[in-house]
């Protein structure tokens, strides 16, 4: 399963936890109702085409100012986190969109910011049941920027358990061996090597390890 798919499951699956279990043919349940702060202000997920988060985000902040809608629209977040990426023993920091195909804004929701969100080019719907924007709840949104936040960007590979794979470094160097065990916290790999008939678990880290 690609990236993007799994960060789209992610999201959806909590943004639609905002609205518990559904809303009412009268309207929003209180559980849903209970998600907007007494100022009136919440976080709601936008659908946007995925790739133009950022020029999604912009146009936004733009129509915001043109269209004198400070008061009403407070934000627009693209939620992202660094990552590591390891492939071919080489190391990079990336900047990764959490969830492809969405964003949040920050608004007072009534026709006239729906509306200023809704017709941004690029935006195609807001996410709730049916015409109705449902809000994030407060434990929702604290998920989503912490995450932003981390100070330990999470380290991507590109080899997986069972795959063969070549050591760089130390005193297998250059031996061929099979990944048996991943440690993504630590970024640490264990490899089975063959030395002199025997299988020899070696533990490594990500950046000592070619996959081949």
């Amino acid at each position: 399963m690609s990236e993007e798919i799994e960060g789209k499951e992610e999201f959806v699956e909590l943004a639609e936890s905002a609205k518990d279990k559904s809303l009412s043919e009268n309207g929003a349940t209180e559980k849903a109702i209970e998600t907007i702060p007494d100022d009136g202000r919440a976080w709601y997920v936008v659908h946007c085409y995925s790739g133009y988060e950022n020029k999604v985000r912009h146009s936004i902040e733009q129509r915001i100012e043109t269209m004198n809608m400070q008061d009403k629209i407070f934000d627009v977040v693209v939620p992202t986190e660094e990552e590591i990426e390891i492939k071919d023993g080489k190391r990079r920091t990336v900047e990764r969109r959490v969830f492809p195909g969405y964003i949040l804004v920050q608004m007072l929701l009534n026709e006239d910011s729906w509306y200023v969100v809704r017709n941004t080019p690029g935006v195609t719907g807001f996410v709730g049941m049916g015409n109705e924007p449902t809000p994030l709840r407060q434990d929702e949104v604290d998920k989503i920027m912490n995450r932003m936040e981390a100070e330990a960007p999470k380290v991507k590979f590109d080899f997986q358990i069972g795959e063969k794979v070549r050591i760089g470094t130390g005193p297998f160097a250059d031996f061929i061996g099979t990944v048996s065990e991943i440690d993504q916290d630590r970024a640490k790999v264990r490899v089975m090597v063959s030395f002199f008939g025997r299988e020899t678990p070696v533990e490594l880290d990500f950046l000592n390890v070619e996959k081949i």
